[in-house]
């Protein structure tokens, strides 16, 4: 889970508290995320700042990303365009072609993965959640089935060799949702979901398409093709008229979408509300400093979370050096275990 931190440079961080009995099983997933997250530096892609272990817990000191979820964005604006959508898969794309040429796959991209860098109208989208990213060795392929139902390529599926062209499938997927608001392979029975997959079975249905391009039509049929081989890089995607090009339309496509997102994907977007709104109400607020500890929050409980039982031990008065607390509102959402604010003095130490 994430904890929100701040630093005394004023620099605002994240942090995952990731407790070690969770990791029993899965040390080569977080391993592998620390490994892929430690050799990639990208303005679309979710950094890694540091790590610090404790007896218990693995922290990862993430770059802060505040803006909330791609769906949540999408369904909030009052106006939304095919070029609002090329633009964001713009950037999917010149990401994920980084990391492809880095010699990593990322085997998991979904909407969940695309995050605001913040709550700007104009903010960036970032890339995050590396635990099923693979490094290329000395092949072009992988084997191991993974990733997420509905958004994995259909040679994943047949437990065929697979390479970077399972993510280029993934990105397909995103744009066709993008634009119409649902996904194009849908089934409560896995079993078939599975099978339309593998087929490559999707259409796109009248009239939710009617106002949509035939260029984007066209890019999203060049990136969910069945055969890898025939699928389009990333370069070639990123080559398309539909993004290099003036040919995503300007119509407003707000209303069908957001109507078609809130339909399909509630379980997935509504199920703790948006991190933005985490974000905006301050529930916890920790100031480090050499000297002291001061941990405030609104309902004047001054227990530690359980996510971080291992700091050092706290005395609970204020340093005359911190910053005056900011007014918190009167009613708060819950507190997830690990959501605090962080107040980092850069000699104290995790």
């Amino acid at each position: 889970s994430l904890s929100l931190a701040l630093k005394t440079t004023g620099k605002m961080v994240a942090v995952k508290c990731i407790p070690k009995k969770a990791l029993k099983g899965k040390e080569t997933s977080i391993e592998n995320e620390i490994a892929v997250l430690r050799k990639i530096k990208h303005e679309n892609i979710v950094a890694l700042e540091d790590i610090y272990e404790s007896p218990n817990h693995l922290y990862l000191i993430m770059q802060l990303v505040s803006g909330g979820e791609l769906f949540d964005r999408i369904v909030e604006k009052g106006f939304y365009t095919e070029m609002d959508a090329s633009r964001l898969i713009k950037q999917v794309l010149n990401a994920v072609n980084y990391l492809h040429d880095m010699g990593i796959v990322h085997r998991d991209l979904k909407p969940e993965n695309l995050l605001y860098y913040n709550p700007h109208d104009e903010a960036k989208i970032m890339i995050s959640d590396f635990g099923l990213s693979k490094m290329e060795g000395t092949g072009d392929v992988m084997a191991t089935a993974c990733g997420t139902p509905g958004y994995v390529a259909p040679e994943v599926l047949a437990q065929k060799p697979y390479s970077k062209a399972v993510d280029c499938w993934s990105i397909g997927v995103i744009a066709y949702i993008l634009l119409c608001g649902y996904p194009p392979f849908y089934d409560e029975n896995d079993s078939k979901l599975f099978e339309q997959i593998l087929k490559a079975d999707y259409e796109f249905d009248a009239p939710y398409w009617d106002d949509i391009s035939d260029s984007a039509k066209q890019f999203i049929s060049s990136l969910m093709e069945k055969d890898p081989e025939k699928r389009f890089t990333c370069d070639q995607a990123l080559a398309h008229p539909w993004i290099a090009g003036d040919t995503a339309l300007c119509k407003n496509i707000h209303e069908s979408v957001s109507r078609q997102m809130r339909k399909n994907f509630a379980k997935s977007k509504w199920r703790v509300g948006s991190i933005r709104t985490m974000i905006g109400f301050c529930v916890c607020l920790l100031y480090l400093s050499t000297s002291s500890i001061c941990i405030c929050q609104p309902s004047l409980s001054l227990s530690l979370p359980p996510c971080l039982p291992s700091l050092p031990p706290l005395s609970f008065s204020l340093p005359a050096s911190s910053p005056s607390l900011p007014p918190l509102p009167p009613s708060l959402p819950p507190l997830p275990p690990c959501l605090l604010y962080l107040a980092v003095s850069s000699t104290a130490s995790v």
